[in-house]
């Protein structure tokens, strides 16, 4: 068996999910695309500007699926956004796992220990957009069958017109829940036992660079709150509704009340507003 982790840059001016009907979009879409190329996904997770997805292929297949991720989500994205070319020039990293030592764990701790070290909670069980709480789970995830949605509703709910099998479990929350067509046993095969997987998300670089930076996490804000409170505060501040209506001066007391108010560094100001970081670290510094 071969394995691959892929992992897509970081988007430094724009997201990839502004919201919950777009995590909701993408989760779905991982399942389809699973199942329509007959790629087994043992972990993934969708960040705000980048998504990580460790796979049971090789190469070539580990590319032809975040190809087709890219194309699906990419297709969505723009009917809602009118955005082109935002995911397609976004570039892609992919990493051949060895199935004969433990990188395969660690490449999934690494994985699911990305919302963790975002400071968005502080396990990661505790975020939905991903498989964070999909292994060794008791009682097993429950939700509606698939089958029991109208063909309708499949295709609103999937954005696709793929047939995926009925017996695909919906979640409250709107998305095919992961552990549906995740290879959840082969991951728990792979890490044995709970206590053993838990050394893994302990020690891994995600966990450590969270250490690492611990006294820097005040509490925080995802990108998709303050992305929702932008229009409000513009309106409040300058009387307008969009951030690209306003001056360079405005901008920049703009970029300083989101640090003040939601305790966001330069990379978060710059993903929610759209502006390069340059562009945000430039403002700040001459309008003081």
């Amino acid at each position: 068996m071969r394995y691959c982790l892929v992992s897509t840059n970081h988007l430094a001016d724009a997201l990839w999910f502004k919201d919950t009907d777009d995590y909701r979009a993408g989760m779905n879409l991982v399942a389809v695309v699973s199942y329509a190329l007959g790629i087994p996904v043992l972990a993934f997770i969708l960040m705000s500007n980048h998504v990580h997805f460790v796979l049971l292929c090789d190469r070539a297949k580990a590319e032809l699926f975040i190809t087709a991720f890219k194309k699906q989500y990419g297709r969505y994205y723009r009917l809602k956004y009118g955005t082109k070319e935002l995911l397609r020039r976004n570039k892609v990293d992919i990493q051949e796992l060895d199935p004969s030592d433990d990188s395969v764990e660690w490449a999934i701790a690494y994985t699911v220990m990305n919302s963790v070290a975002a400071n968005l909670c502080i396990s990661p069980g505790a975020y939905v957009w991903g498989t964070g709480n999909s292994y060794f789970q008791c009682p097993p995830a429950k939700g509606k069958r698939l089958d029991s949605l109208s063909g309708r509703a499949r295709k609103r709910l999937l954005h696709s017109k793929a047939d995926l099998p009925g017996g695909f479990l919906v979640s409250d929350n709107g998305y095919i829940l992961p552990e549906s067509y995740v290879r959840v046993r082969l991951v728990e095969s792979r890490f044995r036992t709970p206590k053993r997987m838990i050394f893994y998300l302990s020690n891994s670089s995600k966990a450590r660079q969270r250490l690492q930076t611990a006294d820097e996490m005040i509490p925080a804000f995802s990108d998709q709150s303050i992305v929702a409170a932008l229009p409000d505060l513009c309106r409040s501040l300058f009387g307008v509704g969009k951030a690209s209506a306003l001056s360079e001066a405005q901008l920049s007391e703009l970029f300083r009340q989101i640090r003040f108010r939601f305790s966001a560094n330069i990379g978060q100001i710059a993903r929610t507003t759209g502006f390069p970081p340059e562009t945000v670290t430039r403002l700040l510094d001459t309008y003081k």
